[in-house]
């Protein structure tokens, strides 16, 4: 259960009532799914000076949120796939590349899964997964969230 505040722009902010560093290893962002009171979200948790807090938009209920002051109950799950969820040979770049790594975990998950895909559409050139993966570890540890012309 968490209290929920909206802001004067009428967003929701609801703070993560446990450590998701702990829960779900060091990220810079986390990216979660889940449900506030039954009612579907996707979002960014932030980091404060008090813990991670989830900011909703002001469209994410349709009007049919939680008022402020509320109790809700949360329920969270990091969304798309995880460093633990990955190939062995793609974790293992990753793991070697702390830098890529950590910007791999930022992404969202549409970004995680197109990088993924690419790597895995070598299935009739298996020679071409290294160097895939290894061009993937390159892009990340630049910063770029997708291909050039991916």
């Amino acid at each position: 259960m968490a209290t929920v505040r909206i802001d004067a722009r009428g967003r929701t902010h609801v703070p993560v009532p446990f450590e998701p560093d702990t829960a779900w290893g060091a990220k810079p962002r986390h990216h979660v799914t889940g449900t506030l009171n039954g009612l579907g979200l996707r979002g960014v948790l932030e980091r404060t000076a008090h813990g991670f807090v989830l900011v909703l938009g002001p469209a994410w209920c349709g009007g049919e949120g939680p008022a402020s002051g509320d109790q809700a109950r949360v329920v969270l799950a990091p969304e798309g796939p995880q460093r633990a969820d990955l190939p062995a040979d793609v974790a293992a770049a990753l793991d070697a590349v702390p830098d890529a790594g950590a910007f791999f975990d930022s992404l969202a998950q549409f970004y995680r899964k197109a990088y993924l895909r690419w790597i895995e559409a070598t299935k009739r050139r298996p020679d071409q997964r290294p160097v895939r993966i290894a061009e993937v570890v390159r892009l990340l540890q630049d910063g770029q969230k997708e291909r050039p012309g991916g």
